[in-house]
């Protein structure tokens, strides 16, 4: 798979663009500030309906216009196929695939696959529970699409149930408690819960072994990489149902297990008016030789851990897409080579050269490393909003 053209309208730090791409590395060199990573979260964007520097779409936007529009044409396994994306703040965004509009955005999702390395991955390592969740979330949906269903009717049970313990903690502390209503929202978290919580538990399985492999190719071999779920439900303790080889429970136990729970913690919830219980809650859990990677590991073995992660997968959709897109996805690496010493550098590179396309921003051409700047490779200019190709 590669993007083989980009078209930018009000985008960021862009009034218009259009920019052909090709197969193999593509490097987008400017000095900070001046777009080159702009570019490359369009692409993303494209690909993951989200921007990997900020939350909203609002920022995505031109200052002074209504709207943006990102158009990306792709090539898969010889087809050709057209994203076209309006992004407008404050109200739904549109969305149309080879000309058609789609009922739902999301409907292009994994049309686009893409995976993004930058230096907000040191999160993955060392920031908290939440950028963990949403790794194996956004690989959940890459893979995927459906779970983004699943992830979207989560999240917005969650925000009802707990604007209902809210309401009713305070009725309970008025002596007027009555919570008939939250049994019914118990049996959507539930339900919606375990599904999500079945996909992640999948997940983990399929990515251990690429994620130790991964870790071990740029950190020279230097340990084991362990993965493992923490979960507040007693029937996936650490180390029972989480580990490697261990059998994870089906939707029907996991459901009646979250059900457990959350009856078990119903006075708890109500007085701090939170749902204490489900997915939400949960960590991946990073184990360096024996030792959790969070608090233990090195600088450079937490960019390893990272760098790891990121490549188990790139290896996992490679895999996934071999019959009917032997590329894989796309890999952009973000001002990410500026973060590393030379040996995770050149490693790294050498482990991501033989991709079908890669993109890569750079504030100086010689921190990207030789492997990614051979015969072949592109370079684009980047400059106050305006990209040239050229040496």
């Amino acid at each position: 798979m590669h993007v083989a053209h980009l078209s930018l309208v009000d985008y960021r730090s862009y009034p218009s663009l259009e920019l052909d791409l090709h197969p193999g590395t593509t490097t987008f060199v400017g000095l900070n500030g001046q777009g080159k990573t702009n570019l490359v979260e369009a692409v993303g964007y494209v690909a993951t309906l989200g921007s990997h520097r900020v939350s909203g779409d609002g920022p995505l936007v031109r200052q002074g216009a209504a709207r943006a529009v990102v158009r990306a044409q792709l090539v898969r396994g010889g087809r050709r196929a057209l994203v076209e994306l309006e992004i407008t703040p404050g109200r739904a965004n549109r969305a149309r695939l080879n000309g058609n509009p789609v009922r739902r955005v999301r409907d292009v999702l994994g049309v686009l696959r893409t995976v993004l390395f930058a230096p907000e991955d040191l999160a993955l390592v060392k920031g908290d529970p939440g950028e963990r969740r949403r790794y194996l979330d956004d690989l959940l949906v890459t893979r995927w699409p459906r779970v983004a269903g699943v992830r979207a009717d989560y999240d917005r049970i969650l925000r009802q149930r707990t604007a209902l313990l809210k309401s009713a903690g305070s009725a309970m502390r008025s002596g007027r408690a009555d919570t008939s209503a939250l049994e019914v929202w118990d049996e959507h978290l539930a339900t919606t819960g375990a599904d999500l919580l079945s996909a992640r538990l999948a997940l983990l399985g399929d990515l251990r072994a690429p994620a130790d492999g991964a870790y071990r190719a740029v950190s020279a071999g230097q340990g084991d990489l362990e993965l493992g779920y923490r979960s507040g439900l007693p029937l996936l303790a650490e180390g029972v149902a989480t580990e490697p080889g261990g059998a994870v429970p089906d939707r029907p136990a996991l459901r009646e297990a979250l059900l457990a729970g959350m009856a078990e913690q119903r006075k708890a919830e109500l007085e701090r008016g939170v749902c204490l219980v489900g997915p939400h809650r949960d960590d991946l859990v990073l184990t360096l030789g024996g030792m959790p990677a969070k608090g233990y590991a090195s600088h450079g073995e937490s960019w390893s851990v990272a760098l790891g992660l990121r490549l188990a997968s790139y290896r996992l959709l490679l895999a996934d897409d071999v019959a009917e897109d032997p590329g894989g996805p796309v890999l952009v690496l973000d001002d990410v080579f500026a973060e590393l010493d030379a040996g995770r550098r050149r490693r790294l590179a050498e482990v991501v050269a033989d991709a079908e396309q890669v993109l890569v921003t750079a504030a100086v051409p010689e921190d990207v490393p030789d492997a990614l700047r051979g015969a072949g490779a592109d370079r684009v200019h980047v400059s106050a909003g305006r990209a040239v190709r050229g040496d």
